[in-house]
């Protein structure tokens, strides 16, 4: 099958099989799209022409511009490159996978980053709490810690999934749901934002379902949603570097500093395997080293 043919069919796949979000899918796109025009200027035109040594050139040759790509970028690609791969030989559009033998980088085990306790408190009271849009902000910035979501999955939440009280269904990858109980100053802060800032907010759109909505009615992005991060971790002044993903790293740690299990923090993140999750226990070794000192007779 031709290339694009063949490429097209396979967006198509995980488009409509596979559920994924806009930006993973963008993310495809764009790998696959390099990968497609890198085969083109190798003369390749057809699917059943690329052999493992071709895959295998690809790769090196990716691993070796200048600048190097970060081991995780590479890693994407990769993935990207072997996920079509597997799709036109279980379909029967390719005879084999070439890429079978491709071995992904190894990429380095960073912890992720967590604020402490004070630092979260100081982050979720700097935006003003008379300030209809600190109203806003602070509800948002509750509601992720509260429930560990991502910030796609909250500026995605609709209205309607706040309808059972103390709990909030969320929409991860690939369309999976999941129920997340949410704290009362969550609920409050939440509340707050419902009853005096977005009716009028909601008057200024097209009304929109979304639960957090822009200055002008529009639904909040994802980009706004790092903004208001950010100025609040301005605003309380802390000088540690706060990403988007911050806070749920920040409700990860802390649930496991208080004693909760992993598996149980697992199912609030949404992870497929408690794997991923237990990459947070590493953090809290300072914790483990603090109690090893003080209970163990022969520790100093």
């Amino acid at each position: 099958m031709q290339l694009d043919r063949a490429l097209d069919a396979y967006l198509r796949h995980v488009t409509i099989e596979r559920g994924l979000a806009d930006h993973t899918l963008s993310a495809y796109r764009r790998d696959l799209g390099g990968y497609v025009a890198w085969l083109g200027e190798q003369g390749i035109a057809d699917t059943d022409a690329i052999s493992a040594e071709i895959v295998a050139a690809f790769a090196a040759e990716r691993a070796g511009a200048e600048p190097p790509p970060a081991a995780s970028s590479l890693a994407r690609l990769q993935s990207s490159v072997r996920g079509w791969h597997r799709f036109l030989a279980r379909e029967g559009i390719a005879e084999a996978d070439p890429s079978a033998r491709l071995r992904p980088p190894k990429q380095p085990q960073r912890l992720p980053k967590a604020l402490t306790i004070d630092q979260v408190e100081h982050l979720l009271g700097a935006p003003s709490a008379e300030d209809p849009i600190g109203i806003r902000d602070r509800a948002l910035l509750e509601l992720l810690y509260a429930t560990g979501a991502r910030v796609s999955e909250a500026v995605s939440l609709d209205v309607d999934d706040l309808a059972h009280g103390d709990v909030l269904r969320l929409r991860g990858k690939g369309s999976k749901e999941r129920i997340v109980p949410v704290g009362s100053y969550a609920r409050a802060a939440v509340d707050a934002y419902l009853t005096r800032v977005r009716p009028a907010l909601a008057a200024k759109g097209h009304a929109s379902a979304r639960l957090f909505l822009g200055a002008r009615g529009a639904p909040l992005s994802r980009q706004s949603a790092w903004l208001i991060i950010r100025a609040a971790a301005e605003g309380a002044k802390i000088t540690a570097e706060v990403s988007p993903h911050t806070l749920r790293h920040s409700f990860a740690t802390h649930l496991l500093q208080g004693g909760a299990d992993v598996r149980v923090v697992q199912e609030l993140l949404g992870h497929a395997s408690v794997a991923t999750t237990q990459i947070y226990t590493h953090v809290s070794v300072d914790t483990l080293r603090d109690v090893y000192a003080t209970a163990h007779p022969r520790a100093r």
